[in-house]
């Protein structure tokens, strides 16, 4: 599993702070059991938040460049041209 990023860990805490908080608030409970469930629930989405956080635009290309590379067969090298037809007449053809 790949260690969680600042903006991600930054997004679960005030996640949790904030949640946690604005339940306690709303339901003005007097127990300690249910500040237990408030603090859980908080913590519970604060997770779901730190996990669902977008990933920074260089992680998410090396990662699909690593998914890529263990997808191709070794010793292959890439799409070769056809002999036939030189490069240079093959830049308007659409790619298949």
């Amino acid at each position: 599993m790949p260690r969680p990023t600042a903006a991600q860990l930054a997004y679960g805490s005030a996640t949790v702070v904030l949640s946690t908080l604005a339940m306690l608030l709303l339901s003005q409970t007097r127990t300690g059991i249910g500040a237990a469930v408030i603090a859980i629930a908080g913590l519970g989405l604060g997770l779901l938040v730190a996990v669902t956080a977008p990933l920074p635009r260089a992680a998410r290309a090396r990662r699909a460049r690593v998914a890529a590379a263990q997808l191709r067969p070794e010793g292959f090298v890439g799409r070769r041209t056809s002999p036939t037809r030189p490069a240079e007449a093959r830049v308007g053809e659409h790619s298949r």
